[in-house]
């Protein structure tokens, strides 16, 4: 009977502490990391590497070898709204590309943040595989708009713009693709589970406007091991344990 979670979820704003989250988990002992937080050794699947290289390579098409961009506009903008389905759909083939050989007491962790300008967590959900939706816990770290907006600035390191620490995005995009955020209309039916083609994923919200995850150190660690403990009773419930 396993006592880790198989998959990890972690949704929020950008910049609301979802990397801060798992810089943190990673640098806790293994045996600990397991029994406080239900985690193994963990495995991390981010779109934000696959949106950068996206951003790279048409810049390279348009200003190198002089070809058509494939995916954004010259200001940075997807040029499909369908392309941020296209990155979950990614997210679940390296999921699953990784799941076919991993070995026992891994958590593979998936984190993303999406607005409904784009289609919201509703339709990025729909895209996730049913491997995924049929193994996966689900924590949402919540902040305002205001709070993302604040620490999305603070972050930001110029000479590292590909860094998951350290990437930010100006106003403008912050106002325009993630200023609306659907998690409470997409969890409304059911406060305990997330209902996707006959699956039920549990969650949980972590709440974060007093930015807990950038203090870090035992703070983070009790609110953390607080959401998770309430999250693995759900999974084990709805596991049948």
């Amino acid at each position: 009977m396993t006592d880790i979670f198989p998959i990890l979820i972690l949704n929020a704003r950008p910049a609301a502490g979802k990397s801060e989250v798992v810089q943190f988990l990673q640098q806790v002992p293994g045996d600990e990391r397991r029994q406080m937080f239900h985690l193994g050794k963990l495995r991390v699947f981010d779109d934000f590497p696959m949106l950068w290289t996206w951003f790279e390579e048409d810049d390279i098409l348009q200003n190198v070898l002089g070809r058509p961009r494939l995916h954004t506009s010259p200001d940075g903008y997807f040029i499909r709204e369908d392309l941020w389905h296209l990155l979950i759909r990614r997210l679940s083939l390296e999921f699953d590309k990784w799941h076919r050989d991993a070995l026992e007491g891994w958590t593979a962790v998936i984190e993303f943040s999406r607005g409904t300008e784009h289609g919201g967590y509703k339709a990025a959900f729909s895209h996730l595989s049913d491997v995924i939706l049929s193994q996966a816990a689900c924590c949402y770290i919540s902040v305002s708009y205001a709070e993302s907006l604040r620490k999305n600035r603070a972050r930001f390191n110029p000479s590292r713009p590909d860094s998951l620490l350290q990437h930010a995005l100006p106003d403008e995009k912050m106002d325009q693709l993630y200023r609306d955020d659907d998690w409470d209309s997409f969890t409304a039916a059911d406060q305990d589970y997330i209902h996707i083609r006959g699956c039920a994923v549990p969650y949980v919200v972590m709440e974060n406007e007093d930015d807990v995850t950038g203090r870090g150190g035992s703070a983070l660690a009790d609110r953390l091991h607080g959401s998770l403990e309430r999250l693995w009773g759900k999974w084990r419930s709805q596991d049948g344990a």
